[in-house]
């Protein structure tokens, strides 16, 4: 084993400094690691990368509450008008309107020569269906339904008193006081419903002085009616 002999220093030399080396000196054991030093600032960011790819869509989601109703909006202009449509189908023929007619008109030519029996009409004015007779002054009906009557007499030389029959019994009564020396009006009209063959006629009600009924080329007496409408079951 070899030791280091020169141990002199030079007086100009550093005391520092070793002059040189001991030509085989042997080296100390390794020291300790030291301890971590203090981390550094962080750095400046970095520059944003690429954009990446669009990822799968995604599950939907559930369904959300429904919104508030909306105002209501403008009224529109109106279209433009339409085109006509085809005309429809031909209707059923109806019933002719002659098959419901019933009338007549009819007037005295003579004075009334006795009270409480029919009067006869014996001047016709219109009698077409002939539902009129005149041997017998009656109206005998043909068509059930609504009817209606009316006459129009002269009063002349006695008071009148005159009634509407409907099969035998009085439906409405007229008086009529005669004025001396004037002629005069008496009238009536009803509406009546009639069924078949049943009967209406005029005749002078009372006694003999109640038969001042009068007619002649210039005063006229007439009696007529005609039907207003059928019964709705009425089949001709």
């Amino acid at each position: 084993m070899q030791v280091c002999s020169n141990l002199e220093v030079d007086a100009d030399e550093d005391p520092q400094t070793p002059g040189r080396s001991c030509a085989n000196w042997m080296g100390g054991a390794p020291g300790y690691p030291g301890h971590n030093g203090i981390p550094g600032r962080d750095g400046r960011d970095g520059q944003n990368g690429q954009k990446g790819d669009k990822g799968e869509q995604g599950t939907p989601g559930p369904k959300g509450d429904s919104g508030n109703t909306g105002e209501s909006g403008a009224v529109g202009l109106i279209g433009p008008r339409g085109v006509p449509g085809s005309p429809g189908l031909k209707g059923e023929k109806g019933e002719s309107a002659s098959s419901y007619r019933s009338a007549f008109s009819v007037g005295l030519t003579t004075r009334v020569p006795h009270p409480n029996i029919p009067i006869k009409f014996s001047k016709i004015l219109y009698n077409e269906q002939n539902h009129y007779d005149p041997t017998t002054g009656k109206f005998r009906c043909s068509i059930p339904g609504m009817y209606y009557f009316a006459y129009h007499l002269t009063v002349y030389l006695a008071d009148v008193k005159v009634s509407l029959f409907k099969s035998g019994k009085p439906v409405i009564i007229t008086y009529d006081q005669y004025q001396k020396n004037n002629v005069d009006q008496a009238s009536g009209s009803v509406l009546l419903h009639i069924e078949t063959g049943e009967e209406v006629w005029l005749q002078v009600y009372g006694e003999e002085e109640n038969n001042g009924i009068y007619a002649d080329n210039i005063n006229d007496s007439t009696f007529m009616g005609f039907l207003v409408y059928p019964d709705i079951d009425y089949e001709h």
